[in-house]
């Protein structure tokens, strides 16, 4: 956990991520990134220069009309001292079996975003926190290259003017293998996600794509992030640019 909460730091400070009195919403899907993404915001709160409040919000879309069992996610946070707020929501239902979506993640992610937008903002929240690591700013970077020919990714930080809520990405620094690591060592209980396109998307095959490409020519997935931050490519400059 001292590696993560290193890289969620670095974060923090180099992109101004957290303001004092921030009430933060971490949106918990269940999966590696969320959980550690909690747990380290939640133990960051004990030493971190600025206080702040740490919210957890996990939705459920309720794929096949079945409710996932999120107790796993409750009781973690009971352990962390953080609120827990689960909203359940019909998103499922209205990607898989009524609009009957042929590319069903890009209005799931549509529609999730606003529900979360929503629950964060009920919750008191001015800021939501979600898990993205480095390894997803990779792939959204090279995805936006390759199938739009456009220079692009995610911010590390964005302010939603029509919500009036901040997103922030505290994990940016955190390769996924290192994530990946922390869950196993502090035995973190990952929800299974019930989505029916899970692990056939396009982003899943970018990812092996840059597995590959890591393999063929060690260093490339850093170079290609460094790259990015040189460039300042949506706000991913260095603090000093």
């Amino acid at each position: 956990m001292q590696k993560i909460l290193g890289y969620i730091r670095k974060a923090c400070q180099e992109f101004d991520l957290i303001d004092d009195g921030d009430r933060i919403a971490v949106g918990v899907s269940g999966g590696k990134d969320s959980l550690v993404l909690l747990a380290g915001l939640a133990k960051m709160r004990r030493f971190y220069e600025k206080k702040y409040e740490v919210v957890c919000v996990t939705l459920d879309p309720r794929f096949g009309g079945t409710e996932t069992d999120y107790s796993p996610v409750e009781n973690m946070c009971n352990e962390l001292g953080v609120e827990f707020r689960l909203v359940k929501t019909d998103i499922g239902e209205i990607v898989f079996d009524i609009r009957k979506e042929p590319n069903p993640c890009s209005l799931c992610a549509k529609m999730r975003r606003g529900a979360l937008h929503d629950a964060a903002k009920a919750a008191g929240c001015n800021k939501i926190a979600l898990g993205h690591n480095c390894d997803d700013a990779l792939e959204t970077f090279m995805m936006n290259l390759f199938q739009e020919g456009r220079i692009g990714c995610f911010s590390p930080k964005s302010y939603l003017s029509r919500k009036d809520i901040t997103l922030i990405r505290p994990l940016v620094f955190a390769p996924e293998h290192i994530i990946a690591s922390c869950a196993r060592r502090n035995n973190f209980t990952i929800v299974k996600s019930k989505c029916p396109a899970d692990k056939h998307t396009t982003r899943q095959t970018m990812k092996e794509f840059l597995t590959e490409l890591e393999h063929q020519n060690h260093g490339v997935k850093q170079r290609i992030f460094g790259a990015m931050r040189k460039a300042n490519v949506d706000r991913w400059g260095y603090k000093d640019n």
